[in-house]
């Protein structure tokens, strides 16, 4: 074997292992691309359910607190008269299903 063949040789074998270097370098270039165009729209998706969750929690917060007043007038109602907050108790425990 001659020199010029070695040099030949790891010549092809150099510019082979540069090429497939850069297919797989350019792989993982559109496979980032990809993974930054998933990554945008989940942002998206969570900002937008974020705003929801707060748009829902708003709306639930004056609930809330109407149950909290009809709970704390309820306690009330059975300090003054627990005969009737009994009966009270049970239509919204039994009747109300």
């Amino acid at each position: 074997m001659t020199i010029e063949t070695k040099i030949r040789g790891l010549l092809v074998i150099t510019i082979l292992t540069l090429l497939w270097m850069t297919i797989m370098w350019n792989n993982d270039i559109s496979r980032i691309k990809k993974q930054n165009l998933e990554i945008s729209k989940l942002k998206v998706e969570v900002d937008s359910l974020k705003n929801l969750s707060d748009s829902l929690a708003m709306e639930n917060f004056p609930i809330l607190t109407q149950l909290g007043r009809y709970e704390i007038a309820y306690e009330i109602f059975k300090e003054r008269n627990p005969k009737a907050a009994s009966q009270y108790g049970d239509i919204i425990s039994n009747e109300t299903e």
